[in-house]
């Protein structure tokens, strides 16, 4: 019979294996990808998986070509990503401080309201978001945009509300004996400790609109107001484009990843604890 060690080096093994697989899978796409960037040939045929040539012209014509505003677009992103990052971190705060240390009549109604809206997709509602924004001419617009992102984001108030569920209540109670309010309890005192928890929501909520393309696709009409997103998609959307521009598709998609990538190997340490700490109690 096999021992214990053998079967802990044949399990171990078939892990590895398995997961070695797995990166093969998901990594080969992303280098594909990087490597087709740098290819001379344009098109989105190529006779070889990865390119025999190499060029940088593709990066050069994504900031020169002024059909094309790709410069344009990527600060367009960023004014909406951080904008509704800004808007979301400071209502999921709020939101989850008040169902955490506040006791109310509606605060089981609403947490059960909020959970089962949450089970349903987010692009259900843009057809009614589109015709309620373009009543107030918000189509069509960066701030509109970012208001369609970030308004309901207080309903995602689940894991910080868990991190809030952790800092003791003798916290607030020594607090409130001092005299302090809620709100200085608030942002002097739960905001200091729970530097974990907004790392992780700064990180959700930026990600997201700076990824995102079906929002932004509906409610963004002129290409000045594209984001990334959307303008790299009416690149490859374009048949008579898929010949000459694909290669610099795939150096506006390497760019634009890179802040996301950076951002989040700057902050691991923190995302990580946040979303164990706001899993440890519901």
């Amino acid at each position: 019979m096999m021992g214990l060690r053998s079967k802990r080096i044949l399990s171990d093994t078939v892990i590895y294996i398995v997961l070695s697989v797995m990166v093969v899978i998901w990594l080969f796409p992303l280098l594909w990808m990087i490597m087709r960037a740098f290819d001379t040939n344009t098109g989105m045929a190529s006779a070889t998986v990865f390119p025999t040539k190499f060029t940088m012209d593709n990066f050069k014509l994504l900031f020169t070509d002024k059909n094309y505003p790709y410069g344009r677009w990527v600060l367009n992103t960023l004014f909406v990503a951080a904008g509704s990052c800004v808007i979301s971190t400071l209502f999921v705060l709020m939101v989850s401080y008040a169902l955490s240390r506040l006791r109310f009549k509606t605060r089981k109604l609403l947490m059960n309201i909020s959970l089962l809206l949450g089970l349903f997709p987010g692009f259900m509602s843009l057809i009614a978001l589109y015709y309620i924004f373009g009543a107030f001419e918000l189509n069509d617009n960066l701030i509109g945009l970012m208001l369609a992102y970030s308004l309901g984001s207080g309903t995602g108030y689940y894991i910080v509300k868990g991190f809030f569920d952790t800092v003791p209540m003798a916290i607030d109670e020594a607090a409130r004996i001092d005299g302090a309010t809620k709100n200085r309890i608030f942002w002097q005192m739960i905001i200091p400790l729970s530097k974990p928890i907004i790392v992780y929501t700064i990180l959700t909520t930026f990600i997201s609109p700076w990824c995102d393309y079906i929002m932004a696709s509906v409610f963004l009409g002129s290409s000045k107001n594209y984001t990334v997103a959307v303008g790299l998609r009416r690149w490859v959307s374009e048949n008579t484009l898929q010949v000459t521009m694909f290669t610099r598709f795939c150096a506006g998609g390497v760019l634009i990843s890179i802040p996301i990538v950076l951002l989040f190997l700057l902050m691991q340490r923190f995302y990580v604890a946040g979303i164990t700490g706001g899993a440890a109690k519901g």
